[in-house]
């Protein structure tokens, strides 16, 4: 148990380093695509500029509304990073942090959490402007879920568990992105989406609009929320290298962490955002159909095997 503990608590010092390594990446990125330098005065090439930012964010005052409702404002974005962290404790690793049988379970479970911080940071800040991105939020977030939960169940039903561990053994020689490429993109848009990422954060809109759901967060909160949306980001990563480029951990393992993680910002910097119809459509009309259809697909191959034998 003590091990365990001391495990799950290096992770999530591992994982916070790699949040801040991770805004440091994305702005270097952007610099580049934008043809400018991007953070480069802090230490060897920028490098210490994360922790310049987390000193000031933290030191600027901590202001709250008169009008919002304390205790939920102040602990949604505690609950938000504490939801993003505690996901990180179904990694495949030797030591097993939590009980991996049920991995893929408790992922789902999680993600749907992950709803009620950004519903109640929007309401409890009592302001139109927060509520409003807040609604817009969750009702992205729930639309693609569905999406996300039909594709999971697809590889769960091919693999006959509900473990990330036996994803490993069934992509020894071939990646599952190969044999459902469509899926996989699908795969790919939906976390896009559920991370609020361009070209779907309409729950924030940093370009047009103040903020969305964390208009009235500052210091320590606005923080909190920026890192838990980071800590999502290098989660789907994770995911998504599990369930489709062969999940073995290791070196090579968080090198296509890294690499998924440089798709979601290189999608930032290169598309416009979409209309929040178009949004909303293709959830409905486009990826849950497919969706549907490859889960009825793979219920059939498994059936058809399962006869033959």
């Amino acid at each position: 148990m003590l091990i365990m503990l001391m495990g799950h608590l290096m992770l999530i010092v591992c994982v916070l380093v790699g949040v801040a390594f991770v805004t440091l990446l994305e702005r270097k990125i952007l610099g580049y695509i934008q043809i400018r330098k991007g953070p480069n005065k802090l230490g060897v090439m920028g490098l210490l500029q994360p922790f310049s930012d987390a000193v000031k964010l933290f030191m600027k005052e901590q202001t709250s509304p008169e009008v919002s409702n304390f205790m939920p404002y102040y602990l949604s974005p505690v609950f938000s990073l504490f939801i993003s962290l505690i996901l990180w404790g179904v990694l495949p690793t030797d030591f097993g942090l939590l009980s991996l049988e049920v991995g893929v379970l408790f992922f789902l479970c999680c993600l749907s959490m992950g709803v009620y911080p950004l519903m109640v940071a929007g309401w409890a800040s009592n302001c139109k402007y927060s509520l409003l991105g807040s609604l817009r939020g969750v009702a992205q977030t729930i639309s693609y879920e569905v999406s996300l939960a039909l594709i999971l169940l697809s590889y769960i039903i091919l693999v006959g568990s509900f473990s990330f561990m036996l994803l490993n053994s069934f992509q020894e020689f071939i990646w599952l992105f190969w044999l459902t490429i469509p899926l996989s993109l699908i795969w790919f848009s939906s976390c896009l989406a559920e991370t609020s990422r361009t070209p779907f954060d309409f729950a924030e809109g940093e370009s047009e609009l103040v903020s969305g759901f964390n208009t009235e967060y500052s210091s320590g909160g606005f923080v909190l929320i920026f890192m838990a949306e980071y800590a999502s980001i290098l989660f789907m990563s994770m995911v998504t290298v599990l369930l489709f480029f062969g999940g073995e951990v290791g070196g090579l393992f968080f090198l296509k962490v890294t690499l998924v993680s440089f798709a979601f910002i290189w999608v930032r910097g290169t598309l416009p955002r979409m209309r929040y119809d178009k949004l909303m459509y293709l959830a409905w009309k486009s990826f849950l159909p497919v969706s549907l259809n490859y889960l009825i697909f793979f219920i059939g191959l498994k059936a058809v095997v399962f006869f033959c034998n």
